[in-house]
């Protein structure tokens, strides 16, 4: 029995030690940086204490993006899970080219953030674009949508639904076909119309599926910027800037290496819980819902 635990734990040493050296000296080094004032003109590690803290609790920008993406991750998100269940229940039944439509619903995940970001730019051009002509053919004004914050984020929140909708949609539509056929059964058999098997089958069954699938993507969304960068960089101003992409300025831009590591690890804190309070609200929910 010990030389099988021994044999176990030299075959876990490998993922260890590569979890170690990814994950846990990155994190170790990142506290170790914030903690110092290293820049472009003192790349050294020395200790200045909770100056870099002090000095982001009062940067209004960074906050600011943390605020705007919550609007974006949330509003993104919900979009795509709505959409996503409207496409995996179209193609989960017996519907005519399932097979295709499987396939087609696919094809925006299987492009790069960044080229699609740039394929999309092009679309949104105020001048040369085929959004504003198709604006100006049903008489309507143009958008300027690259140059004004309101219509810079519904374009970035556009780009993100198109993007990833069909993970949304893999996720759910997977979890769909795992779901036991008993329950349909004994629904069909009740008279249940199709509704009422959705609202009292189908979504409560749904619900682990439903509460992973957004969590995971909460979890991409947060991490927003290659989008931010391509699209708007940032603009106008700073009214489109993710912490993402304000890390990006601030770490790799302008060289502020010590208190890009403040923001990064309080992001990090703030993310890891508000996603913990989302999960547990979201199982409570779909709990409910289901109970009900």
């Amino acid at each position: 029995m010990e030389a099988l635990r021994r044999h176990k734990s030299m075959f876990l040493l490998p993922g260890l030690l590569t979890l170690a050296l990814i994950i846990i000296f990155p994190l170790l080094f990142t506290i170790r940086v914030s903690f110092s004032g290293w820049n472009v003109s003192n790349p050294q590690l020395d200790f200045i204490g909770g100056a870099n803290y002090a000095t982001m609790l009062h940067d209004s920008r960074f906050w600011a993006s943390i605020m705007r993406l919550v609007l974006l991750a949330g509003g993104t998100v919900l979009i795509q899970y709505v959409i996503g269940f409207g496409m995996a229940l179209l193609v989960w039944r017996e519907a005519r080219g399932r097979r295709l439509w499987r396939v087609l619903f696919l094809v925006p995940m299987m492009t790069t953030p960044v080229v699609m970001a740039a394929i999309w730019q092009m679309i949104f051009h105020e001048s040369l674009g085929p959004v504003n002509d198709l604006l100006g053919m049903l008489g309507l004004a143009e958008v300027p949508w690259l140059t004004e914050s309101g219509p810079a984020l519904v374009a970035l929140m556009t780009v993100e639904v198109w993007q990833w909708t069909p993970f949304m949609f893999l996720l759910l539509l997977a979890g769909l076909l795992s779901l036991p056929k008993e329950p349909f059964m004994a629904a069909a058999i009740d008279g249940a119309d199709a509704w009422r098997t959705f609202r009292k089958v189908t979504f409560p069954l749904m619900a682990p599926v439903s509460v992973a699938a957004v969590i995971i993507r909460l979890i991409e969304a947060s991490k927003l910027s290659d989008s931010v960068y391509v699209l708007t960089s940032g603009g106008p101003g700073s009214s489109t800037e993710t912490p993402g992409y304000y890390l990006y300025i601030q770490g790799l831009r302008d060289q502020q290496t010590g208190y890009s590591g403040a923001m990064s690890l309080t992001y990090l804190v703030l993310m890891i819980v508000t996603l913990t309070v989302v999960a547990a609200l979201l199982a409570r929910a779909f709990k409910l819902k289901g109970d009900s």
